[in-house]
């Protein structure tokens, strides 16, 4: 079995999500948001570090994967975007964790089947690959198809290799 956690980074709310994955088959284990704290960017970022930190030491997954951010027109966003995607990446980091990176299209192809599907098809799909998971916004439904997205295409074969394995 190995546990990934999957984070889609924000700086107002962090998405995310942990599934585990035995062989070809992933089950939903928990999903959240962390939402930064009012205050100047180094106490929102310091909050979202002590929280993704809790969720790290709670769940002790195996394989974590982030989100890669995308350039807007709004550069000074974007620079946020990219300090929160930091933290996101730091965290699982500092546990000792390897951290894959999806771009935004790839996450989206590999759960939905269409690279620039709409958030509530991947909030469908995440909830038609983990029947009965409780998923607590669009942040947390991002995440869990981020460690979806890891569960096919991560550094041990993925789904992908585990079929191939259970066929031979």
């Amino acid at each position: 079995m190995t546990r990934i956690l999957g984070i889609d980074p924000g700086l107002r709310n962090l998405g995310w999500g942990i599934i585990d994955m035995t062989g070809s088959r992933l089950t939903h284990v928990a999903n959240g948001v962390c939402q930064s704290l009012p205050g100047d960017l180094a106490d929102r970022l310091l909050s979202l570090h002590a929280q993704l930190t809790a969720i790290v030491r709670q769940y002790a997954p195996d394989a974590a994967a982030v989100e890669q951010t995308f350039v807007n027109k709004d550069g000074a966003g974007t620079l946020k975007l990219g300090q929160a995607r930091g933290i996101a990446m730091l965290v699982p980091a500092q546990a000792g964790l390897k951290v894959g990176e999806y771009s935004p299209n790839t996450v989206k192809k590999t759960v939905v089947g269409v690279g620039h599907a709409a958030k509530v098809q991947v909030l469908h799909m995440v909830q038609m690959q983990l029947p009965g998971a409780v998923i607590a916004g669009p942040d947390a439904a991002d995440a869990l198809a981020i460690a979806i997205c890891h569960a096919h295409h991560g550094p041990t074969g993925g789904l992908a290799a585990a079929v191939e394995r259970a066929r031979a």
